[in-house]
């Protein structure tokens, strides 16, 4: 067993969420409060989660449904994360279209089998892929648009219809969200051993098939997260996924990225 799981255990987790907490604090990072809520969750839903994961996967029905709670769970903190308009919602779009395909494939396939113990994990790992390439692209994309809608301004009036004036400004911003997993990917086996791998391996698969699975893992994650960048990016071009405060332009009479276009002709 890697970690015993004891009083010592909790005192080590608690005293390591208290000293993030206070660097947070300290560096004037302003998210010490949220540090602490999320490890305080952290705890609370992995609990109910291992004490009901041996029930869930054993059975298709319950199955389903803890895979459609993981999935709404992923759009409401993504959405919330992103909005604070009803336009969240637009988000179930990007994370679905990521993960979708690829578990699709994966069952037709057979590499995944329709049973929990190997959905649930697999599922996981590709919905959590897709809420964090759809919150890094969309906020990246937001920001950059609110900051330069000048420039958007400038394109619509140079000729260009709203769609494409926004990709222009926000495209190279959201596809940074796509650098942590390609550095990942780049360095796995180099810098880290991420935990599929480490997983296989205490689990007593062999070295090499370990290393298939997370090369496995990476590899649909990759492509999970630049679909769900692709579409979210889509959606604010659209303006269909915005902020209300996105137009420090709105308080001059100026509202995007929704609505219809501002050129005069």
């Amino acid at each position: 067993m890697l970690l015993p799981v004891n009083t010592t255990l909790g005192i080590v987790l608690a005293l390591l969420l208290v000293a993030a907490a206070g660097v947070a604090a300290l560096a004037s990072l302003g998210r010490s409060r949220e540090i602490l809520v999320a490890g305080l969750r952290a705890a609370v839903q992995l609990a109910a989660v291992s004490s009901l994961i041996g029930w869930v996967v054993h059975a298709l029905a319950p199955m389903f449904a803890f895979l459609a709670l993981m999935y709404a769970v992923a759009v409401w903190t993504a959405g919330r994360r992103l909005t604070e308009n009803r336009t969240w919602r637009w988000v179930a779009v990007p994370i679905g279209a990521g993960v979708a395909p690829v578990v699709g494939a994966l069952l037709l396939t057979g590499l995944v089998p329709v049973r929990g113990i190997a959905l649930i994990p697999v599922s996981g790992i590709l919905i959590g892929g897709a809420l964090t390439a759809t919150v890094l692209g969309g906020r990246r994309a937001l920001d950059e648009l609110s900051t330069r809608h000048g420039e958007v301004e400038a394109a619509m009036a140079l000729g260009l219809q709203d769609r494409e004036a926004r990709l222009e400004i926000a495209r190279p911003a959201a596809a940074d969200a796509l650098l942590p997993g390609l550095d990942q990917t780049r360095t796995v086996g180099l810098v880290t051993l991420p935990g599929a791998f480490v997983g296989m391996l205490l689990g007593g698969a062999s070295p090499v098939q370990a290393g298939a699975v997370q090369l496995f893992v990476l590899v649909a994650l990759m492509a999970v997260q630049a679909v769900a960048v692709a579409v979210v990016l889509e959606l604010m071009a659209r303006g269909l996924l915005h902020r209300d405060a996105d137009a420090d332009g709105e308080r001059r009479g100026v509202r995007w990225p929704r609505g219809a276009s501002r050129r005069t002709d």
